[in-house]
């Protein structure tokens, strides 16, 4: 039911990437971070080996508001999804770290402050009046089953992107819950990792068994975030984790995943914040257009990966 179809043209591997300083945080007193866009498809902790980058999958559902259908033969779907796991990684010089807050539970939304390290005694904001950074972002409290829990609106975007660089679909991903949910591969030329004692380690213990509140829609504050050397990853199978490809025609497309897209959030560099990934999207029959029936589903084929890439085809 789930097939896979993977042609590898070429591969570019993960490289090392310049870090610049945006004018605006350019202080010399703080240690910021750095987010790094995984490969779709590629599960938390991407080596380089993009044989390994298996998570994903097309998925043909029976609803098309769905935000996460099971998966159906043919002649059941009214609609196709091309789903994908989603990593993105904190090489930086500090942590990230962000503090929500709001004034009563009248209020649906947070505001959002990213706290940033002092350089000179490595001493962190410990909350929201501290915090020195206001951001464009926000958090609320998404009641579905599978989430309950406070989401962070707009940290990461998904796109289908054509040869003429038109964005023919894009995500409809509300939100997500930051915490450090595996270790990067190139841990080891990192400095600034968190040790096993100190206040680095109490902050990446403290995320890495964050939940965003669970099961607290009355909270007013939350703290979200991601440690040097660690990620936050989301499966193929989360709700909307996906892209609808039921109208797309046939032909060639990127796939990009870009974090921190709007720049509202400090980093010593931008130039890494997207990975793309060149595919192809094959009907055998003509792309049949929502609510039909589905005679039969398309043939993805995925056929090369540029990390830190915007355009890839």
């Amino acid at each position: 039911m789930l097939k896979k179809y993977i042609s590898l043209a070429a591969v570019i591997l993960m490289t090392a990437v310049t870090t610049t300083v945006p004018s605006s945080d350019a202080s010399p007193q703080v240690l910021l971070p750095d987010l790094r866009q995984a490969l779709p498809g590629c599960a938390g902790g991407f080596s380089g080996d993009v044989l390994k980058c298996v998570d994903w999958d097309v998925c043909m559902v029976i609803d098309p508001a769905a935000p996460n259908g099971r998966c159906v033969l043919p002649a059941a779907a009214r609609a196709v999804r091309l789903r994908f796991t989603s990593s993105e990684e904190n090489i930086g010089d500090g942590p990230l770290l962000l503090y929500g807050r709001r004034g009563d539970t009248a209020q649906n939304r947070m505001s959002v402050r990213q706290a940033l390290r002092n350089a000179a005694d490595g001493s962190i904001p410990p909350n929201y009046d501290e915090a020195q950074r206001p951001t464009r972002t926000f958090t609320y409290y998404e009641p579905a089953m599978d989430h309950q829990h406070w989401h962070l609106m707009n940290f990461e975007r998904f796109s289908l992107v054509s040869k003429q660089g038109k964005t023919v679909v894009t995500d409809r991903k509300n939100g997500f819950c930051l915490g450090d949910r595996f270790r990067v591969a190139d841990i080891d030329k990192l400095g600034r990792v968190p040790g096993e004692f100190g206040p680095d380690a109490e902050l990446a213990q403290r995320l890495r068994a964050n939940k965003c509140r669970h099961h607290e829609p009355d909270a007013l504050d939350v703290v979200e975030g991601i440690s040097v050397g660690s990620g936050d990853d989301y499966k193929y199978d989360v709700d909307f984790q996906w892209l609808d490809i039921t109208d797309v025609p046939s032909g060639t497309y990127d796939l990009v995943n870009t974090v921190n897209d709007d720049r509202t959030l400090a980093e010593t560099n931008y130039d890494n914040n997207s990975s793309s990934i060149a595919l192809s999207i094959e009907w055998p029959d003509g792309a049949p257009g929502l609510h039909e029936v589905l005679p039969r589903g398309p043939v993805v084929k995925f056929l090369r990966g540029c990390p830190g890439r915007k355009r890839c085809g």
